[in-house]
């Protein structure tokens, strides 16, 4: 009896996991097909060569874009990826390629990927959320790089109609995406203008893709800013992809700067850390598992590079935000001359004018994404701002980090704030070559 009610237990538990392996295949195989069986309907001609294929003539979406003049000059396309975490300054780094009058650049496309799946309620796809999520990041970085932008469809909500929306996240970041031919209203007004969310969608109306496929095959390179990869380790398929040639720009900044940053700009988020930094003490339900995981996929990312692993050789570069915020003209060369680029006189030009501002504007002070700023006086400005209480608890947390990437801790209040002394060590990164 006793026998008999064990080998049906055994059974119950073989058929659940069973089960359970069963649905998870189904799964992983549907999101196999799904994805692509829509990169075919919707890719591009012109991908890998960059060279149109005749059958696609047929297909009036993409008659212009094969337009043999739309077609770049032939040259090695450079793919660069700044990889960064929230609030390191990567916005102002960004600009820094923007700037580039042959670099079409996207601002995190990857926020409409992290979207639609933070939309999705299945269990089973949270469980497997991770692992299915940095495959399609990873599927979209690559449809990018061949410049076709249609791929973004499976993300956009709402959907695009007729390849066209509105909702395509921080499009005013990019000239490429509001100027000819994407907006012929567009010409060169946004360089001059001053952050503005909504400079773009009034001047040029709504994006269209195929319009933007077309700026990007007509631009000799593509560089993209993303904030939601964790580890450098998850692109290395994209590094060995003989259809790239990726060149990682990983931009890293002090963990006690980047929580300052974050506590302003994303105030209700952090109202737990503001309390705690007015009131010295810390509140139980205060979460410090987010700056946790920043410093420890930092710390992973820059120990993996610094091994000069032979998938990153000539594609990896360390980034200070706070070398490049006191010597932005060095580290900007460096960086164009990293990703084999000559620095174009623009970009000297914006760079100058952007690092030298007192930032009278209260409206510029208030910009989340601001890349407009007195460069030398934000780099350790987070002093001023933090407690000392949370700045020791930040420390302990991430002492390994920046003890890593140069950047010294302080024993006291009045060290902290005394400004005189910089805690940013000297140190030079190579690239990994």
């Amino acid at each position: 009896m006793h026998e008999g009610c064990r080998a049906r237990g055994r059974c119950r538990m073989e058929c659940s996991w069973k089960t359970v392996l069963l649905l998870v295949c189904a799964s992983l195989g549907v999101q196999y097909t799904a994805i692509h069986t829509l990169r075919d309907s919707l890719s591009g001609p012109c991908q890998g060569a960059y060279r149109c294929q005749s059958r696609h003539h047929r297909d009036f979406r993409w008659r212009s874009v094969c337009d043999d003049s739309w077609l770049p000059v032939e040259s090695p396309r450079k793919h660069i990826l700044l990889f960064a975490t929230t609030r390191s300054g990567s916005s102002f780094t960004g600009q820094l390629l923007n700037q580039h009058s042959g670099i079409f650049y996207v601002f995190e496309p990857l926020y409409h990927v992290q979207q639609a799946f933070t939309n999705s309620s299945s269990r089973l796809r949270r469980t497997l959320d991770r692992r299915a999520l940095l495959g399609a990041y990873r599927d979209l970085l690559l449809n990018l790089y061949t410049c076709d932008l249609h791929f973004m469809e499976n993300y956009i909500r709402p959907e695009p109609q007729d390849h066209v929306t509105s909702t395509f996240f921080r499009r005013s970041s990019s000239h490429a995406l509001c100027s000819p031919p994407v907006c012929l209203e567009g010409g060169n007004a946004l360089a001059s203008d001053p952050p503005d969310e909504t400079w773009c969608p009034k001047k040029c109306g709504a994006l269209n893709l195929t319009l933007a496929s077309m700026s990007c095959l007509s631009r000799g390179h593509v560089a993209i800013k993303t904030v939601r990869v964790p580890e450098v380790g998850d692109l290395r398929t994209l590094t060995e992809d003989p259809r790239l040639d990726l060149k990682i720009i990983h931009l890293v900044r002090d963990p006690r700067a980047i929580l300052a940053s974050r506590m302003m700009a994303f105030s209700d988020q952090f109202r737990a850390w503001k309390i705690w930094n007015a009131t010295g003490r810390q509140p139980r339900y205060v979460d410090l598992s987010q700056i946790t995981s920043t410093c420890k996929d930092m710390a992973a990312s820059a120990e993996t590079g610094l091994q000069r692993p032979a998938w990153l050789r000539g594609r990896y570069l360390l980034v200070r935000y706070e070398d490049l915020a006191l010597l932005p003209k060095e580290k900007a060369t460096e960086i164009y001359r990293f990703v084999g680029l000559e620095m174009e006189d623009r970009v000297q030009m914006w760079i100058a004018k952007n690092t030298n501002s007192n930032m009278s504007s209260p409206s510029e002070w208030n910009y989340r994404y601001s890349t407009t700023r007195d460069s030398r006086a934000t780099a350790e400005s987070w002093r001023l701002r933090l407690g000392f209480n949370i700045v020791r608890t930040i420390q302990n947390l991430c002492n390994d980090t920046l003890a890593l990437l140069g950047y010294k801790q302080v024993h006291s209040a009045a060290e902290l704030r005394d400004l005189s002394h910089s805690l940013v060590e000297y140190r030079t990164f190579e690239p990994v070559t």
